[in-house]
């Protein structure tokens, strides 16, 4: 009821409150009660865990979710339960980003770059041993960086 009364409230100044009423199948008179009542304690409370919620989560640069928030809050000294942090986190509309590990670019997306010249021209068969040699790098990703893989193939002489 309180978000249909929230609409209401919110687009009273557009239409007639007794027109949204009848469209929300609400009372009229329930609105008015609504209004007039003081903002309960749970509120209150709820609204100053939002805010410290979001200010946590932009502190994390948008990385903690609602384990890490609750953990936080706990330690602040805030007696709060993990269902609702993650419950507000969710209306409020905050989603921790990932992560992701760097790898490194090695081509370019606007196409500007023409690429190495094919110099042997896919022709790897060769007259003399040693005459082509083609070769690849690649990049290995480990716990402790990445490692450099070179490879270098020989054209095979064909009789």
């Amino acid at each position: 009821m309180t978000a249909k009364y929230e609409l209401i409230d919110a687009e009273k100044a557009s239409y007639a409150v007794v027109d949204m009423c009848a469209w929300l199948g609400v009372s009229r008179s329930g609105y008015y009660e609504w209004r007039g009542r003081p903002v309960s304690a749970t509120a209150e409370r709820r609204e100053r865990l939002k805010e410290k919620i979001e200010a946590l989560f932009a502190d994390s640069h948008q990385t903690y979710g609602y384990r890490r928030i609750h953990a936080a809050l706990l330690r602040s000294g805030e007696q709060v339960s993990d269902e609702l942090v993650r419950h507000l986190m969710r209306e409020l509309g905050l989603r921790p980003g990932r992560s992701r590990p760097w790898r490194p670019v090695t081509t370019l997306a606007d196409g500007s770059y023409s690429g190495i010249p094919d110099l042997v021209r896919r022709e790897f068969t060769a007259r003399r041993p040693g005459s082509k040699l083609v070769g690849d790098i690649t990049y290995i990703p480990t716990w402790e960086g990445f490692v450099y893989r070179l490879f270098t193939i020989q054209g095979v002489v064909v009789a």
